[in-house]
């Protein structure tokens, strides 16, 4: 019963909380993921990765296939840049969107993006943690795939969201060398700030440089230094429009 209470109350964590409340009673609302395999490539982990000449049309990354890249535009001269979604996310929406469309209109980054949809699904967030560690490990397949196939180390630089952010910290735990560039975007604070060690968590260690930005610290994201550098926007807890999560703004008064 105490387990549940957690499940619950975490639940409300997810942007979509308030709008997915009356799901809660379905059974098939609570039908959690949780893997116990180290096996990739999962079918429940998708790569993909979009070009300029391709814009947002998304084209599916195979590492099993050695021409997968090729045939999908990938150019070694560019620079590398890969994208991991948090809890409640998937890459086809915002916030992943945001950053894509801002690296596509740049023009010299070869964009890859990483889907772990049903790994990651409101309300099961304790199953979305235990599956980070699937999730890393296939990244760390993709990340090797793409210096295998003429990517700089050096030019390479994982983005994460919040669980994403720690993901893109995980990597570095299946490679052999250090990865250069992190950029953690609010990482997740919720149980990992308790509960995670260093393997499970983002930390300086884990590339050459960690850039954080906190924009949402406190209750979800995470409140210290993580990396070498870390911009708090607007001081880092809330920002100006946002009406605030409603969780926050209880936990605010009392």
């Amino acid at each position: 019963m105490r387990l549940l209470c957690v499940v619950v109350i975490i639940s409300f964590l997810a942007p979509d909380a308030v709008d997915g409340i009356w799901n809660i009673f379905d059974i098939k609302y609570w039908r959690c993921v949780m893997k116990n395999t180290d096996i990739c490539p999962d079918k429940d982990i998708r790569f993909y990765m979009y070009t300029r000449e391709s814009g947002t049309r998304r084209l599916r990354i195979d590492i099993r296939n050695h021409v997968s890249l090729e045939y999908s535009g990938f150019d070694p001269v560019k620079k590398n840049v890969i994208i991991i979604h948090g809890f409640n996310g998937t890459e086809a929406k915002t916030p992943m969107t945001i950053l894509r469309n801002a690296y596509l209109s740049r023009t010299d980054y070869n964009i890859f993006t990483v889907d772990w949809k049903p790994l990651a699904r409101f309300p099961c967030y304790l199953s979305a943690l235990s599956n980070m560690k699937l999730v890393s490990q296939c990244t760390a397949k993709l990340y090797a795939f793409i210096m295998d196939h003429g990517g700089d180390a050096r030019e390479t630089t994982c983005v994460g969201h919040s669980l994403g952010a720690h993901i893109c910290g995980m990597i570095s735990n299946h490679l052999d060398l250090k990865q250069h560039k992190i950029v953690g975007l609010d990482p997740a604070r919720p149980l990992i700030n308790r509960y995670g060690d260093k393997y499970f968590r983002l930390t300086r260690d884990d590339a050459h440089q960690v850039q954080i930005i906190h924009t949402n610290a406190g209750v979800l994201g995470e409140v210290n230094q993580v990396g070498h550098v870390d911009f708090c926007v607007n001081g880092g807890t809330m920002q100006p429009g946002c009406k605030g999560h409603i969780l926050r703004n209880y936990w605010s008064k009392v």
